[in-house]
């Protein structure tokens, strides 16, 4: 019931937050990029707020549980430096495609093909499926615990409440509310950690957990530290480093952020971004300088904060994961209506209403996944981390004034998709750290190496 209540009450929230401070929109550039006025402060918030998914709320606390420091070190620093790498690129595709939305647009644009447009459309398309089933799967997972009511009910909770709201305005009401959402998260995972240190005994708990609950993974540079680095480190490494490059929430941001705002925005929302990983973290290494026992790794903060902090401070700590979850959530549903703009020719409220049904296409898929049996956050969280990495070089060198012709990128990002991406989810699957690491600079440079050779056969022909 506790819950539930809670559940009700957040939904409320954010859609009195979505009344208060935006309109129903009928045209199809306020719905999508809020008619490009985004100042700088907000958009930081809501760019910082959309990369806290559900990795960087429960993966965080799970690596520094389970494999310290190192574990800890390559997830915090490539989720920062992404952000401020974007920068540049971000500012390029402003200026070169003003009136954009999309990735898919620029690239359709550039190469005139059909053939790029649909294989950008399936990468962003798919991404916003899996991103959203994460975040679904960790929510779920979360509430079903604490609610003692069906998981699959937990993810269609969820998925209601993100749409309930994004539906209105679209992407104004997804930085309306993320802004409140970041806000609770950050004045949450203070009061963790604040509670955490006081009752477990401080920095020298932290310091006791810094090796992992098993202690052996106190360097990055031991044995331990190096097989951290090629079964996760490097994996995840080129996902995020990929992943604005790859996901269309980011894009979308792009060409809704006041075009002289872009740079500030993003890198004040590195440093906003990384204030949450690094309390979760925390939680996570005083979990095991504790030595406590987590049934679950992969949902350390949640199990130690129920048995040994204070009850109440569960609702601050459910708040801040829904937060953390639907902020990337309500992005993705935005991200995924505004691919309709690709491919549908209509204006205003025409493009909104199929907008809106692709959003519920988006949920009802993304629940499905959420609710395979076996399925876990961090399995999915790499997978779709590596599917970003597929488009990330033939996008880079676009940019950057690379001529390359049509058939070329779609055959480079055709190749990461067939080759790199099932090389890694086998080794993923299977737990093979070498083959993990294998497919995932496989999907990252076949898609640039295969675009180049096969532009300069064409050009040659």
């Amino acid at each position: 019931m506790f819950g539930i209540i809670v559940l009700a009450a957040y939904a409320l929230l954010m859609i009195g937050v979505t009344l208060i401070f935006t309109r129903r929109v009928t045209s199809a550039e306020s719905f999508h990029v809020a008619d490009r006025r985004i100042g700088a402060t907000v958009a930081a918030m809501s760019i910082a707020a959309t990369w806290i998914w559900a990795p960087s709320l429960f993966t965080s606390s799970e690596m520094a549980y389970t494999r310290g420091v190192p574990g800890m070190f390559w997830f915090l620093v490539p989720n920062v430096l992404c952000l401020i790498i974007f920068i540049p690129f971000a500012k390029k595709i402003r200026r070169q495609y003003p009136e954009g939305i999309t990735l898919t647009g620029y690239m359709a644009e550039r190469y005139r093909s059909p053939k790029v447009k649909g294989v950008y459309s399936f990468q962003l398309g798919a991404l916003a499926v899996l991103s959203t089933a994460v975040q679904l799967l960790a929510g779920g997972k979360t509430l079903a615990l604490l609610t003692g009511l069906p998981f699959w009910s937990m993810t269609l909770a969820l998925a209601a409440i993100a749409y309930s709201y994004a539906r209105f305005s679209g992407i104004k009401a997804s930085v309306a509310t993320d802004v409140v959402q970041l806000g609770i998260i950050l004045l949450s995972g203070a009061l963790l950690v604040t509670l955490g240190l006081r009752l477990t005994g401080g920095l020298e708990t932290v310091q006791a957990g810094l090796g992992s609950i098993s202690g052996e993974y106190t360097s990055l540079i031991s044995v331990s530290g190096v097989e951290v680095l090629l079964s996760f480190g490097l994996p995840t490494a080129v996902g995020l480093i990929s992943g604005p490059f790859g996901d269309q929430c980011f894009w979308q941001r792009t060409f809704s952020i006041r075009e002289d705002r872009i740079g500030r925005s993003f890198f004040a929302a590195a440093l906003l971004f990384a204030l949450v990983p690094i309390a979760m973290g925390t939680v996570g290494f005083l979990a095991a300088g504790s030595n406590f026992r987590a049934a679950d790794a992969g949902m350390v903060n949640f199990e130690f904060v129920m048995s040994l902090l204070p009850a109440w401070v569960l609702v601050p700590f459910l708040v801040m994961a829904i937060s953390g979850l639907l902020s990337t959530v309500d992005s993705n549903l935005c991200a995924a209506a505004s691919l309709t703009t690709d491919w549908m020719t209509g204006e205003g409220a025409d493009n909104i209403r199929a907008s809106r049904r692709v959003m519920l296409a988006l949920l009802l898929v993304s629940i499905l996944i959420a609710n395979i049996p076996g399925l876990t956050v961090t399995h999915l969280f790499l997978f779709y981390g590596t599917l970003r990495a597929s488009t990330l070089l033939p996008t880079v060198m676009t940019l950057l004034g690379k001529k390359l012709s049509a058939g070329g990128v779609f055959a480079g990002v055709l190749t990461a998709l067939c080759v790199g991406l099932p090389i890694f989810a086998y080794g993923n699957i299977a737990g093979i750290p070498a083959l993990k690491t294998a497919g995932s600079l496989t999907t990252v440079l076949s898609s640039g190496v295969v675009a180049v050779i096969a532009s300069r056969k064409a050009v040659r022909t």
